[in-house]
């Protein structure tokens, strides 16, 4: 019987595979009655809060430490501890940040302990800040703090969506570790989305997002699959300097003055893992250029850092401005946002009421798979109908009096107009 306790107990018991099988099924019969087109998909993403609190946070430690942590815990009466149990790992209690991820933390650590303390009736005053680095929570251990703009920290999953263009047919969901950057999940997700696509027949060409899953992987993964990228770059692409052209066949920018910045070697960028080219001139070429100042100011060459996908972007760049691309905006935010709305309000998803991963990917599978049946039940096909009635064949006579009858008319009214 479809009761809280059956369907929760149920849940837990039952493996993550049928689940799958079972949403599967429902975008199958979605296809079958014509609402699912296939070749358009948008790809969102939206914070769902986990069912752990911030007061349950506990500090990592280092390994070397992590014995006399736990004996020092252990010695403390259950009344003291914040949570009955702690379901996390050896792994995930342990501290894996560098040397100099821990200095950058701490100096935010004290810049937030200062503006908390200097804000008008700030009520947490000498807060600490928190982070997926240096804290875990014991309660549910997948659950990840999440920063957002403007919002509180809370720990939360992330949850990983893709409908369809055609009636807004929820093709794909998945649930994904909150501190994750959105470009990340987009392999996982498009090849899940190309194989249930693939068993109801279907194939994507065009995919929209947000500039969330932009990145150079993205674009060239996307162009190896021929799939047609509509997702807007954020703002660490660089492209190339202004006023410097780019020679292909020997890799190197010409600045105005006819000089080259030839390349040097790969850069890498620790935050991100960022890939970029590294072009330098030579101080000889830099020494009596009349633009030195406004060039390079006081330094002595040139140095041009490229984005290495720097093709890819440069089409996803013209395809956006295209007036194409912009109607595939107003697509990519009427398609996805109602969706996204109606679970987070109206089936359950604006708490996962359940711990671990596995269990809040099932809670997003049984809400999408509600929306998809609820969607199916309402669906109403256009049936148009085409009438075609045979008329009996004139003869001469008729036709030359009606030709007649047409010619009388016709001067009947000239005669009145004079």
């Amino acid at each position: 019987m479809p009761w809280h306790s059956t369907v929760s107990r149920t849940r837990q018991l039952l493996p993550p595979e049928l689940f799958e099988q079972v949403f599967t099924r429902v975008p199958s019969l979605c296809a079958e009655a014509g609402m699912v087109a296939g070749h358009t998909q948008v790809v969102d993403s939206a914070l769902i809060k986990a069912n752990a609190s911030m007061d349950s946070l506990e500090l990592k430690v280092p390994r070397e430490t992590l014995e006399a942590h736990l004996g020092r815990v252990g010695a403390i009466s259950r009344a003291d501890r914040k949570a009955k149990e702690n379901k996390a790992t050896v792994g995930q209690q342990t501290l894996t940040a560098t040397r100099g991820e821990l200095q950058e933390i701490e100096a935010r650590n004290r810049r937030w302990g200062l503006g908390q303390d200097q804000r008008t009736g700030a009520r947490n005053k000498n807060s600490k800040y928190t982070s997926n680095k240096t804290h875990y929570s014991p309660v549910d251990p997948d659950a990840r703090i999440a920063v957002k703009p403007g919002k509180a920290r809370k720990l939360c999953y992330l949850l990983q969506l893709s409908v369809d263009t055609a009636h807004h047919t929820i093709t794909h969901v998945q649930a994904d570790l909150a501190d994750r950057k959105e470009n990340q999940c987009l392999p996982s997700v498009l090849g899940s989305l190309s194989g249930r696509l693939h068993q109801m027949g279907l194939g994507c060409n065009t995919l929209l997002a947000d500039a969330g899953y932009s990145s150079g992987e993205n674009y060239a993964l996307l162009e190896q699959e021929g799939i047609t990228a509509f997702i807007p770059p954020h703002g660490t692409y660089k492209g190339g300097p202004e006023g410097f052209s780019y020679n292909k066949e020997e890799d190197c920018w010409v600045c105005p003055q006819g000089k080259k910045a030839t390349f040097r070697k790969m850069k890498v960028e620790p935050k991100g893992s960022i890939r970029k080219k590294l072009y330098l001139t030579t101080r000889r070429d830099c020494k009596g250029c009349p633009l030195r100042e406004s060039c390079i100011g006081k330094g002595h060459e040139k140095k041009v850092e490229i984005t290495y996908y720097r093709e890819e972007y440069e089409r996803v760049i013209a395809r956006l401005k295209s007036r194409y691309g912009r109607k595939m905006k107003g697509l990519r935010q009427a398609t996805v946002e109602p969706v996204l709305g109606t679970l987070i309000n109206f089936l359950g998803l604006r708490k996962i009421n359940t711990r671990v991963i596995k269990q809040a990917h099932k809670v997003m599978l049984l809400a999408a798979t509600a929306y998809n049946l609820k969607k199916l039940l309402n669906f109403k096909p256009r049936e148009s109908q085409t009438a075609v009635m045979a008329l009996p064949r004139a003869s001469a006579a008729t036709l030359l009096m009606l030709f007649l009858a047409a010619g009388i008319e016709i001067n009947l009214r000239k005669v009145k107009r004079d």
